[in-house]
């Protein structure tokens, strides 16, 4: 190992910028010199040990391969100096001084074999990229410019997105129409192919499960498996080089950053955002005596939370939990978005139990947490999706329609609400049981406006979901009564046994047609009141073919044909797929029609009717046999008014139409009065064949059971 006894000569290092840095206000420019400054309040003394910029791509450094220069300068426990030789392509790490040990094998105990000692390595947490190599991490440099060829980031407002909701890997791996080499990579998701298809379903956005470097925990390497949903971040600030074509990650980290922002050139190209779901709640560090990496070997008590006794405090599950009482944490993470937003153009993101984001010193959840300010405060983000995932495992951990303005949270009691009223009651009907009433899903319908108000935010901030990754697909809801987990070796007591789910009479596959059609219509409804409803809709990839896992409501560590798409339809997923984009194409046409502003501005009206076309009633609202229900939504003087008849029971029902004099003074647009309702969609079995139907107002029509029909006005 060469060492470098101090850094460059005669010129002195800042604490700013975090990282490497070659060009730092204040410093002189030195050919080849990088500034280098750490967060490492736990340690007394830093150093640096890196290879030559030309070192091979796929070697494995030797002691003898390393420089070793000292970061001298300490400012508010950030250590910093000026190191030469560290260009692009070096490998680097960081080693607190006088810890040597013989090597530090995958899971950072000793190991054997190799040519000479090393020290403990740790990865600089702002670092660019990172790799393995004989089982241990390192941090390297590469360069951050791309050729975007004029691709901008699409901006799609909020009112008008559908996100997609899917998984690298799994998108595209079984594709027969995306070549062998691409499927389950970044190049892959770009390619014409899978981009026409996101482009022609119709989704705004797609939201990425994690990309930031991942690895597997311990437990899983021991079982066989992998962390394949990646909520297990080894950095925040390098993607991961797995989901790479191999050809990519043979030419080294460049390569795959290049393949990254590829992608994301590709899908902005076609008006396609790319969101991305991080994970900076806790890292793969696990708990106490687990592997070291990077922040415990750095300041193992100011980067994670601690109780009164000095024991880690969890409030993720996962073992550690990043504690954003120190600035620090909260400079890091907000620099970790702005580098995805600056360098890889993404447009927003989704975060991962983000109640623990949110905690102050008192561990409580604070919706003025200087993390949230600074997220909506900051010019950088400006523009950008924030999603929060408004849970965490600690005490008062579920905090939905309680973040502040700017961000839009999961809402997971639309999601409750929906499985309850077309999934769980249906089973309870059929058996006998009673169903809920309809003034529940009214509420969803209409944006959970009860549950978002109170944080002075409107429909817009609730992002509805009936089914994410983590539980059961839409086909699996409709399929199974019980959760199915062998495959993940825990005996199947993993996952929740809470689903609100119904298997129309048979456990899982079956070939009986009344079963299957039976699946087919509830699927279909939930989507229709996923997409018709106020809000930003959530699709899970795969729900819109009827993709099942086999009952696995936790496939976290599968990374095969559990949870890959299969691409090959019958006859009801070919229906499903052109119902999903039917809706999408109405939802749009409806937007398009009202004024910008809406929904978020009180602007529009929802109007409730009964079977006999005739306002709701108190009473009707809480009369749980009450199952029908007719919304007509718009605005006053707008182009599109929609009325939407659910039916959640278990009989045909006949019902009028909203009577005329109930419609006085909505108008259409030119001012003209409401005449006429064209049947545009029905969930039904056969629904299709009445597609274009024409009611005057105070019509009669019949609506089948457990069936939504859509008019247009």
């Amino acid at each position: 190992m060469t060492v470098t006894s101090s850094p460059v000569p005669g010129h002195r290092s800042q604490p700013f910028p975090l990282g490497l840095a070659d060009r730092v206000p204040g410093v002189a420019e030195v050919d080849g010199a990088v500034n280098l400054a750490v967060y490492a309040p736990g340690i007394t003394a830093l150093d640096v040990v890196y290879t030559d910029p030309a070192f091979p791509v796929d070697a494995v450094p030797t002691a003898a391969d390393l420089h070793r220069a000292p970061l001298p300068d300490v400012t508010d426990h950030v250590h910093h100096g000026t190191v030469p030789g560290l260009g692009f392509g070096s490998l680097y790490a960081l080693v607190a001084h006088d810890r040597r040990i013989a090597g530090v094998s995958r899971r950072g105990r000793k190991a054997s074999g190799r040519p000479k000692p090393l020290p403990q390595l740790l990865i600089d947490p702002y670092g660019d990229a990172v790799v393995e190599r004989d089982g241990l991490y390192w941090s390297t440099r590469v360069r951050r410019d791309f050729d975007w060829n004029g691709a901008g980031r699409p901006h799609t407002p909020l009112r008008d997105t559908i996100v997609y909701e899917a998984h690298v890997i799994g998108q595209t791996k079984l594709h027969p129409g995306i070549p062998a080499e691409l499927r389950g990579t970044y190049a892959g998701l770009a390619h014409p192919v899978m981009v026409e298809y996101l482009r022609h379903l119709g989704i705004t956005a797609v939201e990425l499960l994690p990309v930031h470097h991942h690895r597997d925990e311990d437990h899983l390497q021991q079982a066989g498996l992998e962390n394949y949903w990646g909520y297990n971040t080894v950095s925040f600030f390098a993607p991961h080089p797995g989901y790479a074509t191999a050809a990519a990650q043979a030419r080294g980290p460049q390569a795959v950053q290049d393949e990254f922002k590829g992608m994301v050139k590709l899908l902005h190209e076609a008006g396609i955002e790319v969101l991305l779901d991080v994970v900076y709640n806790h890292t793969a560090e696990e708990g106490p005596g687990g592997p070291t990496f990077c922040w415990r070997g750095l300041g193992d008590e100011h980067y994670y939370r601690h109780d009164a006794s000095g024991r880690y405090l969890d409030t993720t599950g996962c073992g550690n939990t990043l504690n954003f009482n120190d600035p620090q944490v909260v400079r890091m993470t907000l620099d970790s978005l702005r580098r995805w937003v600056t360098d890889f153009q993404i447009d927003g993101f989704r975060f991962d139990l983000a109640v623990t984001l949110c905690r102050d010193g008192g561990h409580h959840f604070t919706p003025r947490h200087p993390f949230l300010v600074a997220a909506q405060a900051d010019p950088i983000l400006a523009g950008t999706k924030l999603i929060s995932e408004p849970w965490d495992v600690g005490n008062g951990g579920w905090q939905t329609g309680h973040f502040p303005l700017g961000w839009s949270d999961w809402n997971d009691r639309f999601r409750d609400v929906v499985r309850d009223f077309w999934v769980a009651d249906r089973g309870a009907l059929e058996h006998g049981g009673h169903g809920g009433s309809a003034a529940r899903l009214a509420d969803c319908l209409s944006g959970s406006a009860g549950l978002f108000e109170s944080s002075g935010r409107s429909a817009l901030a609730s992002v509805n979901l009936v089914t994410a990754h983590d539980g059961f697909t839409l086909q699996d809801l409709v399929s199974y009564n019980e959760k199915h987990n062998e495959a993940n070796g825990e005996d199947n007591r993993d996952g929740t046994p809470h689903n609100r789910s119904y298997n129309h009479g048979a456990e899982g596959p079956t070939e009986e047609e009344g079963i299957l059609d039976a699946r087919a219509t509830t699927a279909r409804n939930l989507m229709a009141t996923l997409l018709l409803s106020l809000g930003v809709p959530m699709i899970t990839a795969g729900d819109e073919i009827g993709r099942s896992q086999g009952g696995n409501n936790n496939a976290y560590c599968q990374n095969n044909g559990i949870s890959w798409t299969d691409w090959e339809l019958d006859e009801r997923q070919e229906r499903m797929l052109a119902t999903t984009r039917r809706l999408i194409a109405v939802r749009k046409e409806f937007l398009a029609g009202q004024p910008y502003s809406y929904p978020a501005r009180n602007l529009g009206y929802l109007k409730w009717f009964n079977e006999e076309g005739r306002p709701m009633t108190e009473a009707a609202w809480t009369d749980s046999g009450q199952r029908l229900l007719q919304l007509l939504i718009g605005v006053p003087g707008g182009r599109s008014t929609g009325l939407i008849v659910f039916n959640g029971g278990l009989e045909a029902v006949p019902f009028r139409l909203p009577a005329p004099e109930e419609l006085r003074g909505i108008t259409g647009e030119h001012g003209a009065d409401l005449r006429a309702f064209t049947l545009q969609l029905s969930t039904a079995l056969h629904g299709d064949l009445r597609r274009g139907a024409l009611f005057a107002p105070g019509d009669r029509d019949m609506i089948e059971a457990t069936s939504i029909t859509l008019y247009s006005v």
